[in-house]
């Protein structure tokens, strides 16, 4: 089956590839789509649907998208929907990891959670799926593999960040990775 997954974040396509080998999944530049999608919701729910139905609708081709936030427990769920642009409209991920450690500078409560939802959209059909992964803001990088808030975030039960762990083991107790693991069972339960 041929997926577009609606990101032009290259790191999230090399996560979902490995996650789905046996479907042809491409992402937009790789499907020739140079649009801009924008990410108008207020929730992660309503930016999955608005990218998936974006493309949809333009293109007619069966496709996912995600949207995920970091929601840290001190800053009452912030970032949330607003993770990838945190520090402003023009910022990367040092600038969001950054200003995420000022925020939490004096705090000890340290608690949060990834929460990743997936919108599918095949044959008009559409399908949500979440995926969570609780953890905690560490007090300083850790690791060089990842990316976003990866090397600030130690997933629950263990004593690793995201960043120092590989793409595989990731894959198998992150937000988005779980979020994929129900996408795949639906996807092999209708084949």
């Amino acid at each position: 089956m041929n997926l577009i997954f609606a990101t032009n974040n290259n790191h999230k396509l090399k996560e979902i590839k490995l996650a789905l080998p046996t479907y042809n999944v491409n992402g937009l530049r790789e499907s020739g789509i140079i649009e801009d999608i924008p990410e108008t919701g207020a929730s992660l729910e309503e930016n999955a649907r608005i990218k998936a139905r974006f493309i949809y609708e333009k293109y007619g081709k069966n496709c996912f998208a995600d949207d995920t936030g970091l929601e840290v427990e001190f800053l009452n769920g912030a970032p949330g929907v607003y993770s990838a642009r945190y520090a402003g409209p023009q910022c990367d991920f040092k600038d969001n990891n950054e200003k995420l450690l000022k925020e939490l500078l004096n705090s000890k409560q340290r608690d949060a959670r990834f929460r990743t939802v997936i919108c599918l959209i095949i044959d008009r059909e559409e399908f949500l799926f979440e995926g969570v992964c609780a953890g905690e803001i560490l007090t300083q990088y850790q690791g060089m593999e990842g990316f976003g808030y990866d090397p600030l975030f130690s997933p629950k039960g263990y004593s690793l960040s995201f960043a120092q762990m590989s793409m595989e083991a990731k894959n198998e107790i992150s937000h988005r990775g779980l979020a994929v693991q129900k996408l795949i069972a639906y996807l092999k339960n209708q084949a």
